[in-house]
C-alpha cells in the first residue's frame, strides 16, 4: 500500500484509510514524499539542483528534513493502528515518481487525499491525485481533503467502477 504526502494536513486525511487497509491486510506500508525538483528549482542554484537531481539531496539539511518531517505524521498515524510504514524520499516530478515508485514495489492500493481546490474541484480531483490515478495501474483511493472517500466513479479515473 501506498500512502503519498506533501506534509499538508489535507494529505494526511488519507492517512487512516491507508493505516486501517494496511493494518487489515497485514500489508506493507510506504509512505512516500517527492521532492518536486519543479517546484524547488527557481530557488536553488545550479549545484544544490544538481545535488537534487542525482540524489545526494541529504547533503541539503534543510530539505531533507522537510522530506522527513512530511512523513512523521503518516507514521503516528500508522502506530496508532499497531503498524511501522516504511518512509521513501524521492525527488522527481510527484506524480511521475509516486506511479514509478508504485509499479517497482508493486503497490496493491495507492491512497491520496483530493486537493478540491479549483474550477469544477480542480478538474474533479487535483493535479497530483488525477495524473495517478489516470497514469498507474493499481487502483486509487482517493479521499477528499474533509476525510471522506470521493465516489468510485471519479476515482477510478474513467474506469467503471467496482
Amino acid at each position: 500500500m501506498l500512502l503519498p504526502t506533501d506534509g499538508s494536513e489535507v494529505a494526511e486525511a488519507a492517512a487512516p484509510y491507508a493505516a486501517r487497509i494496511a493494518a487489515t491486510f497485514d500489508a506493507t506500508l510506504y509512505a512516500i514524499y517527492v521532492v518536486d525538483v519543479d517546484a524547488v528549482s527557481p530557488s536553488l542554484g545550479a549545484e544544490r539542483l544538481d545535488r537534487l537531481e542525482t540524489g545526494r539531496f541529504s547533503e541539503m539539511t534543510e530539505v531533507h528534513e522537510r522530506a522527513a518531517g512530511s512523513i512523521d505524521p503518516v507514521r503516528d498515524v500508522a502506530a496508532a493502528e499497531g503498524l511501522a510504514i516504511e518512509p521513501v524520499i524521492e525527488v522527481g516530478v510527484p506524480h511521475r515518481a509516486i506511479v514509478e515508485f508504485a509499479e517497482s514495489e508493486d503497490v496493491d492500493l495507492i491512497a491520496m487525499t483530493s486537493h478540491g481546490r479549483g474550477g469544477v474541484r480542480r478538474t474533479l480531483l487535483g493535479s497530483v491525485t488525477e495524473r495517478v490515478a489516470r497514469s498507474t495501474r493499481a487502483p486509487v483511493l482517493v479521499v477528499d481533503a474533509d476525510g471522506e472517500p470521493i465516489d468510485a466513479g471519479v476515482a477510478s479515473a474513467g474506469r467503471e467502477p467496482v
